[in-house]
């Protein structure tokens, strides 16, 4: 198919200022997630002797071998040659907003003590993998990072395109087996679930607000259900140029973005108009440009 613009997808009377490179905005986003992953990990993984995934886990498996200082700060020690790599390779923005994610997380951790009652390993385990992972999907919705590993796997995906679970994957994988010689293998086993909830939790919240559908619909009628896109939704939406393999027959095949709120009405449009209409709907987790959101450059 061929492309034939009606109008620049996206655009149109609902355009939203796109916030997402204001510093107070990322600011927020990375003081209230790094709390919430304090909590998650001072209350609920370190008195289970729980092993969180990345930097904090090792610096826990540290604490729980040595019980020198405490995971914090020994989170934070180790970040410091991370920080330094991240300031030459990635961005000096990149560097400002991930190590004021550690030095918050650092100071919630030490400051900040919340009982959460739970006696159960494998509770806690899950419980904490679910706080955790929304404080961290929070922070990396900002133009930082919890510090740590996060800063070498995105240095990896920018520069190599290596998927940021694949490097989370590998450390993981070598610090659990450290794990075995200090750790019971309840505690190792119980340590494994909280990361994996972690890692889903993470991508859920990155998700939060940013699925949108891909919607194409063939139709006889589609210039009708384009202006009704126009005026009833202020949405807008593109002609793709079609040739119909059965009919020899060319037509427009409308295309268009909508939320998960739109679709529906979307769909009383097309049907109302052409109850013979095509109606393909494809998810899709990341829409860059026009009124939807700004390519993410750290």
């Amino acid at each position: 198919m061929s492309g034939t613009s009606r109008s620049h997808l996206g655009k149109g009377p609902n355009f939203r200022l796109d916030i997402a490179y204001s510093t107070w905005w990322n600011l927020c986003l990375i003081t209230t997630g790094s709390l919430i992953v304090s909590i998650g990990v001072k209350s609920l993984a370190v008195p289970h002797e729980l092993v969180t995934g990345g930097i904090f886990g090792l610096a826990s498996l540290m604490y729980y071998a040595t019980d020198f200082l405490d995971p914090g700060w020994i989170n934070f020690l180790l970040n410091i040659p991370l920080f330094i790599f991240a300031y030459f390779k990635v961005s000096r923005r990149f560097f400002l907003y991930s190590a004021y994610a550690t030095i918050a997380t650092t100071l919630f951790y030490t400051s900040i003590t919340i009982h959460i009652p739970v006696g159960n390993q494998l509770y806690a385990a899950i419980a904490s993998g679910v706080i955790t992972g929304f404080g961290a999907g929070l922070v990396l919705r900002s133009l930082g990072s919890n510090g740590g590993l996060d800063v070498i796997a995105i240095y990896l995906f920018q520069r190599f395109n290596i998927g940021i679970g694949k490097v989370y994957l590998v450390f993981n994988a070598i610090l659990f087996c450290g794990s075995i010689m200090k750790l019971p293998l309840d505690v190792i086993i119980a340590s494994l679930i909280m990361v994996f909830i972690t890692a889903t939790i993470v991508e859920q919240t990155l998700s939060m607000f940013n699925q949108r559908k891909v919607v194409l619909i063939i139709s006889n009628m589609a210039d009708e259900i384009s202006d009704n896109i126009l005026h009833q939704l202020k949405q807008s939406a593109t002609f793709l140029k079609g040739f119909g393999a059965y009919s020899r027959q060319e037509r427009n095949v409308l295309m268009t973005v909508v939320n998960n709120v739109q679709l529906k009405k979307l769909e009383e449009i097309t049907f109302t108009l052409d109850e013979n209409a095509l109606f393909i709907v494809e998810n899709t987790f990341s829409v860059i440009g026009s009124s939807f959101s700004r390519r993410k450059i750290y």
